[in-house]
């Protein structure tokens, strides 16, 4: 009895290979820039913000201008403010807060 020995085309290998890795998905991208959207959002509308400091201390203002570490906040009663992010634990909008006391006293 003879016996015929089989070997795949090696090329047919390489190309079955290079699909199989096309396939894969790709890792989603790792900045959203969702963050430059909100404060570029904000910076136009100059919407009244309040910045509520790691200690606790809240500053209110509206967003000037930002950078990657930091966030200029002016203020109209006070000198305006240049802001690390870093030390920022929370903003949010003065005109929600607003709103939500004016609902509650009716």
């Amino acid at each position: 009895m003879n016996r015929k020995l089989i070997r795949p085309n090696l090329s047919e290998i390489k190309e079955k290979m290079s699909r199989d890795s096309a396939k894969k998905k790709t890792h989603p991208p790792y900045d959203t820039y969702a963050e430059n959207y909100y404060y570029l959002k904000q910076m136009n509308k100059k919407t009244p913000m309040g910045v509520v400091l790691n200690d606790g201390e809240i500053i209110e203002g509206y967003i000037e201008w930002y950078d990657k570490n930091c966030l200029k906040l002016n203020r109209d009663d006070a000198p305006n403010l240049l802001i690390y992010k870093s030390s920022i634990k929370y903003l949010y909008k003065l005109d929600d807060i607003k709103e939500k006391e004016k609902k509650t006293k009716k």
